[in-house]
């Protein structure tokens, strides 16, 4: 498999209710944790996943919380949260000694509120350090990261379900060696070990994780990866899940042993879990993508659960690639559709998506991507896929950025604004419950590339 390294930013119908009651009171009395979302039905991520004994989660970023469509959208489908970058080093100790978690206890009080686990991300990482870490001696270092360690699982202690205590300590290729950082290069091999220990003895409660990229098949970094687990355990390490981050494009498919390098790592008696899922692509292809990880995981019984990076495509660290599961306008992708289904949950039809129209049976939703470009110009492409109803038409805004300007449009009905910014495209025609159609234009870009902002789609 070609490596892919992450580029970090600053990081059918709805179910009976007798049945759910029926599972609801079967995994209580099992002694297991039941969320809200299990005493819903299973038409959506969160709920299809609780009732196969998962959970489905994603990456929030605290500023986005106060967004209406992104709060409803992450309540609405996920019930498990990771902090994006609110929980790492640089944004709970910048400074020596001076903690601030404000934004991360936004993140854990929603969560909180809406009955969602929490994944804290992460502790001992190489990346987004404050310059003043790397400048301490080996032993001055110790003792400040074994009081990052603490003081910030003490803040959230009974809060959170799992931690990465050590992030990405492997390198990329075929060496399989530890990762060159302050933490590595002062403190030796023997830094993970210590980091973990540390961990559980502040929290003996949480799960403790090793996370890491790129070990998703078998290959020399998870092959190294997995030596350090098996001998973690043999020796009695507290180390009780690994990660599998899932950054996944065309330079970096899904592997074919995939779900046998899971279950390799499961039978070293460690929890796993696909912890960064996101698939660059779009349509039928990255739906299958999405199905076949989800279905790996529900394969092996240890694999406890999965997050995505990112609620919204427009937000994502990738976003030219499309990789999440809700296009940039909240609307479900045929990704989701794949989740869901391989979750074993079902659509509840037209009227629950941010854009449906206030409740109306009929919805679309509106999905952009760039499809060739030259020195002066691009072409867009816009998918609409009808929900569960069929559509006797439907219109869809498209904003370009000044100076850019549309040239050229195909396969709709445009009309502008005053100020020849804002092109709303109408069909020529109606659309089947479920299908797709598509239209285009040309933008000549006059210096500027931004893609345009495409609007929600509206419905009639």
């Amino acid at each position: 498999m070609t490596e892919h390294v992450p580029r970090r930013t600053a990081e059918p119908r709805r179910l009976r209710r007798t049945v759910v009651l029926a599972l609801t009171g079967a995994l209580a009395a099992a002694g297991l944790a039941v969320s809200a979302g299990a005493a819903q039905a299973a038409d959506s991520l969160g709920s299809a996943a609780t009732a196969k004994g998962r959970y489905f989660g994603t990456a929030v970023a605290s500023g986005h919380l106060g967004e209406t469509d992104y709060a409803a959208t992450l309540d609405r489908e996920f019930n498990a949260v990771t902090p994006e970058n609110e929980m790492k080093w640089d944004a709970t100790e910048s400074s020596r000694g001076n903690f601030t978690f404000g934004a991360a206890d936004q993140i854990v009080s929603h969560a909180k509120a809406k009955g969602m686990k929490v994944r804290g991300h992460t502790l001992v990482w190489y990346s987004q350090l404050p310059g003043w870490v790397g400048g301490l001696g080996a032993s001055d270092l110790q003792n400040a990261m074994d009081n990052h360690i603490t003081q910030v699982m003490q803040h959230y202690k009974g809060q959170i379900y799992a931690w990465d205590v050590v992030n990405e300590a492997f390198q990329d290729g075929g060496s399989g060696a530890r990762r060159s950082s302050p933490f590595q290069d002062k403190l030796g091999d023997g830094y993970i070990e210590h980091a973990f220990r540390t961990a559980h003895s502040v929290d003996p409660a949480a799960k403790l994780c090793y996370n890491d990229y790129n070990t998703d098949g078998v290959n020399a970094k998870s092959n190294a990866v997995y030596a350090m687990v098996k001998d973690f355990k043999q020796r009695g390490v507290p180390i009780d899940c690994v990660g599998f981050q899932s950054h996944f494009n065309s330079q970096s498919p899904v592997p074919g042993d995939y779900q046998a390098n899971l279950q390799r790592f499961a039978d070293l008696g460690v929890d796993v879990q696909i912890t960064e899922l996101d698939i660059e692509g779009s349509g039928s292809a990255q739906a299958t993508n999405y199905g076949n990880v989800v279905k790996a995981c529900l394969a092996v019984s240890r694999c406890t659960g999965m997050t995505v990076w990112g609620v919204t495509d427009k937000y994502s660290w990738r976003s030219s690639g499309t990789p999440l599961l809700f296009d940039g306008n909240y609307g479900k992708k045929p990704a989701y559709d794949a989740v869901l289904a391989a979750l074993g949950g079902s659509s509840s039809g037209g009227g629950t998506d941010p854009g449906d129209g206030g409740g109306s049976t009929k919805s679309c939703t509106a999905t952009y991507t760039e499809t060739q470009r030259w020195g002066d110009r691009f072409n867009g492409q816009v998918t609409i896929r009808a929900g569960s109803s069929a559509l006797s038409g439907w219109k869809v805004p498209v904003t370009v950025h000044s100076p850019q300007k549309v040239s050229t449009t195909w396969s709709g009905n445009p009309s502008w604004d005053a100020g020849g910014n804002v092109m709303t495209m109408a069909s020529t025609g109606g659309l089947a419950a479920g299908a797709t159609t598509s239209f285009g234009f040309t933008v000549m870009a006059n210096g500027t590339w931004t893609a345009p902002a495409v609007g929600a789609c509206t419905a009639s």
